[in-house]
Order: C-alpha cells, then sequence, then structure tokens
C-alpha cells in the first residue's frame, strides 16, 4: 500500500466551511462526492474555484478533494477557493506572493451582523408611535 501524501486546508466565507484536501494527481476537483462541474454548476463559481490554481499554473498537478458546508453556492465557491488557496501554500510556500497579489489568502470577513434585543433585526428599530 502506497502512501500518498495530502495536503489540508481550510477555507471560510461568511458561514460556509469549505475542507480541502489536496493529493497530487490529474486534477480532478470533487465537492461533496460530485464533480465540481456539477456542484457549482455555473461558471462564475467554477472560475472561482480554479482561480487558484489558475494563477499557480498547477491546475493539473494535484487531485482536490472537498467537503464545503453551509451558507449558499456562492459563499460555498469562495470559500473552496480559500481553501485550494491556503492548500497550495501548504504545498509550497514559495508560491505565497502571487496568491497573495490576486487576493486570495484573504479571508472574505464580511458577515452578516447578529440581531439585538429589543429590535426585529440588527439595525432596524420597532416603528416609534407617540400614542
Amino acid at each position: 500500500m502506497s502512501e500518498t501524501t495530502e495536503y489540508i486546508a481550510t477555507g471560510r466565507r461568511k458561514t460556509a466551511v469549505a475542507r480541502v484536501r489536496m493529493a497530487a494527481g490529474t486534477g480532478k476537483i470533487t465537492v461533496n462526492g460530485r464533480p465540481f462541474e456539477v456542484y457549482f454548476p455555473t461558471e462564475a463559481y467554477r472560475g472561482a474555484v480554479i482561480q487558484p490554481l489558475q494563477v499557480t499554473d498547477t491546475a493539473s498537478k494535484f487531485d482536490i478533494r472537498v467537503n464545503v458546508a453551509g451558507g449558499g453556492p456562492a459563499g460555498q465557491a469562495v470559500a473552496t477557493r480559500h481553501g485550494i488557496a491556503r492548500a497550495l501554500l501548504v504545498v509550497d510556500a514559495a508560491m505565497r506572493p502571487s496568491l497573495k497579489a490576486e487576493g486570495l489568502l484573504t479571508r472574505d470577513s464580511r458577515m452578516r451582523e447578529r440581531k439585538k434585543y429589543g429590535q426585529p433585526g440588527a439595525r432596524k428599530r420597532f416603528q416609534y408611535s407617540k400614542r
């Protein structure tokens, strides 16, 4: 039994969390057990997912397995992109400048603000009534 080295990283965006496992291979990407072309049906989401691989010219060097949960399709796609970029850093730290220049290592920290007590939403107030 041959042991293949797996590189593991986590990507996040809003409430989506992507756990990425990367191993040497032919460029096959599976998301939650399905091909990524099936899981991310639109071209924009697919483009986001493979962006780190295109920037570093490693598209056909790794097989990638992703488990992603939470959020919607856009958040999951960007979380997957973040995870792949971080996994590439584990593979080779020399890729850092090119990934950083594209902004792929920055976690998009925009989250939904929590609802406050005594209010119907995060910022919205109940209607004022004088009488």
